[in-house]
């Protein structure tokens, strides 16, 4: 058998790798070289990487600048794992993300480094709030991802993955977030905004909801797994006025939709608050691994030790992460991904327009969504088609044999969803846009018969 071919490595991978494993399952390669918003499979096959790390590498593949920071650090003999001892790679990484911060939390702003995963920043957000509080429940957000571990997945909308997993973090009150496509009040529109946010409001204040007042509330500006659903400016206002109000921490989920994807270094911004937590990781650490919660001084009520993780020291993506967060927080390359984002959503309404299976095109800068419908099937309380993840992954399989790698995310499955590097360029999108378009366009067909 030839040792070098995608099948020798995936054959390898299914027999010895869990059965958790799910990016293979949708793209059955193996990866040997990768630079910009390419990649290049062990057949010699190249693809354009709209997926790039879910989000992780915000300047594409081995940006020549992040992989020189990391270069230089080896050959400089400096320490490359401190546990939480500092280095001045460290400094000059916790100066910079406190220099994207609002004014507000900046001037009197703590830091803890986690474990490297997003998960783990969920979970010590948590118990910093648990602890400054003294309170024990948690409020999150139906279509909310906030991780994999026990608690973070308590916190997650996604029933898939939580069904066969018994006594998660126990004290999680789910509220409803507005989704003007499928509204949960059967609304849509402004009057869908203004429900979600009293009905926010009302359960928190009123002596007979049945809520006690949680220990923090967590959300996403813009939902990224439950199907890019942007949070509108007044129900993200309204959040932070009621929790400010009841001296509720409010805590930001910025893992995914930060760093600049939305158009703004930190997807809250668009709404002009200021939470009293954010939790940063994937591309915090520009390709290594890395998460860090940022929060209000006055919540810091740990002990020495009262949250640890051996690898919150990696000095690598420290590096890694300070040259990342100089580009992308610079107003030129946040104008960039608004403008190179309205490219896609314009091409994709358009899109919407040409065929039957497109039911919604949403999302800010290079964080959108397309979800699928089956134009034949029931439709929902608000009359819109239900939502299609069969007609989703049909697509996703297309895209994949024209030559383009995308994830699917939202309701079964049935929102594709674009997670490029926030350097692709015109032409780039261009190619993506042929390929998506072509796919979607054969489908139809098919399904319509026209």
């Amino acid at each position: 058998m030839d040792t070098h071919t995608n099948k020798y490595f995936t054959d390898r991978q299914n027999g010895f790798e869990s059965s958790a494993r799910s990016y293979p399952r949708k793209f059955p390669v193996a990866l040997t070289k990768a630079k910009g918003s390419w990649v290049e499979d062990a057949d010699g096959k190249r693809y354009l990487d709209f997926l790039c790390g879910a989000g992780t590498l915000a300047l594409g593949h081995n940006d020549d600048e992040v992989n020189n920071a990391m270069i230089d650090l080896i050959s400089s003999g400096a320490p490359l794992h401190t546990l939480d001892l500092t280095t001045p790679v460290k400094d000059r990484f916790v100066e910079t993300i406190f220099s994207t911060l609002p004014e507000k939390l900046r001037s009197n702003a703590k830091i803890q480094f986690c474990s490297p995963s997003g998960t783990d920043a969920t979970d010590a957000a948590i118990k910093l709030c648990k602890t400054a509080t003294g309170r024990g429940t948690v409020m999150a957000f139906s279509g909310g991802y906030h991780g994999m571990g026990h608690g973070a997945l308590a916190l997650t909308g996604n029933h898939n993955a939580k069904n066969r997993v018994q006594n998660l973090m126990p004290g999680v009150q789910f509220m409803p977030y507005p989704y003007s496509y499928r509204c949960p009040f059967g609304l849509g529109g402004e009057d869908g905004v203004k429900a979600a946010s009293a009905y926010f409001e009302r359960m928190l204040k009123d002596p007979e909801s049945g809520v006690t007042r949680p220990a923090a509330v967590i959300l996403e500006a813009i939902q990224g797994e439950g199907g890019v659903i942007p949070a509108p400016a007044s129900f993200l206002q309204t959040v932070r006025r009621v929790t400010e109000e009841l001296s509720i921490p409010l805590i930001l989920d910025e893992i995914q939709c930060g760093m600049g994807r939305s158009g703004n270094i930190w997807a809250f911004e668009e709404s002009g608050i200021v939470p009293d937590v954010i939790l940063m990781s994937k591309a915090i650490g520009g390709s290594q691994p890395m998460s860090v919660v940022v929060y209000r001084e006055e919540l810091d009520k740990w002990t020495a030790g009262a949250h640890a993780g051996t690898f919150r020291g990696n000095q690598l993506a420290m590096a890694a992460g300070t040259v990342v967060l100089n580009r992308v927080s610079k107003q030129s390359f946040l104008d960039d991904v608004r403008r190179k984002g309205n490219i896609i959503k314009d091409a994709m309404l358009k899109l919407k327009d040409s065929v039957s299976i497109i039911g919604d095109v949403r999302g800010r800068g290079l964080m959108l969504g397309i979800e699928f419908i089956d134009p034949n099937g029931n439709k929902d309380i608000m009359g819109n088609p239900e939502p299609s993840g069969e007609i989703a992954a049909e697509i996703q399989r297309r895209c994949f044999e024209k030559g383009l790698i995308m994830e699917k995310g939202g309701r079964n499955g049935s929102v594709m969803r674009c997670l490029c590097a926030l350097t692709v360029s015109d032409s780039e999108i261009a190619t993506m846009l042929d390929i998506f378009s072509s796919a979607t366009m054969e489908i139809d067909r098919e399904i319509t018969g026209r």
